[in-house]
């Protein structure tokens, strides 16, 4: 009887292991946008892994190893989110744009992301599951342990709430002369 445990528990492993491995960029995605710091996603992931490896034990169907897996990540950056925030002197420098030799571009929504950080953690997490990562809806359902209908409601109404975000935002800046970058005229180039 032992024996039948230990070949279970080696199953487990190894599927979860191919499922880290097949979906690491897919959590990655999901712990940057929560963290917005390559080095704090990357961490995130990491202990998500670890944790999923060493509680492979403990999933009763195989089937939902993938779910079980997301889930452990999700409840990773909910973790980080409660943890006091330090600033250290290389993420102070990557937030002013002043990273060590590194001249890169990349193109963010950053009214999006401000408006998704005023989201409660659980409506957050709706919008990116179906927005960014095309989670259906009965998968999201799933992964956060919720009725579908919860979900529904919690998605149309983070929906509205950052329409509303996002709308007052240009509206602010179109009053305030900001709606053009590079001067009045919007030349400048």
């Amino acid at each position: 009887m032992h024996f039948f445990f230990e070949k279970k528990e080696k199953t487990n492993q190894n599927l979860i292991e191919q499922i880290i491995l097949e979906r690491y960029h897919q959590y990655y995605r999901l712990a940057l946008r929560y963290t917005h710091h390559e080095a704090d996603a990357c961490d995130i992931v990491q202990n998500g892994a670890y944790k999923s490896l060493r509680n492979c034990h403990t999933l009763k169907n195989p089937a939902l190893a993938e779910t079980w897996v997301y889930r452990i990540m999700l409840n990773e950056c909910f973790r980080y989110l409660k943890q006091p925030q330090f600033l250290s002197y290389e993420s102070m420098q990557e937030e002013s744009g002043m990273e060590l030799g590194v001249t890169e571009d990349s193109y963010e929504n950053i009214d999006l992301q401000r408006a998704l950080d005023t989201l409660p953690a659980k409506d957050k997490a709706i919008v990116i599951l179906k927005f960014f990562e095309d989670k259906k809806l009965e998968e999201i359902a799933e992964i956060l342990e919720e009725n579908i209908n919860t979900v529904k409601s919690r998605l149309y109404r983070s929906i509205k709430k950052l329409h509303s975000a996002l709308s007052a935002d240009s509206n602010q800046n179109l009053c305030s002369g900001n709606a053009f970058p590079y001067g009045k005229n919007g030349g400048g180039i």
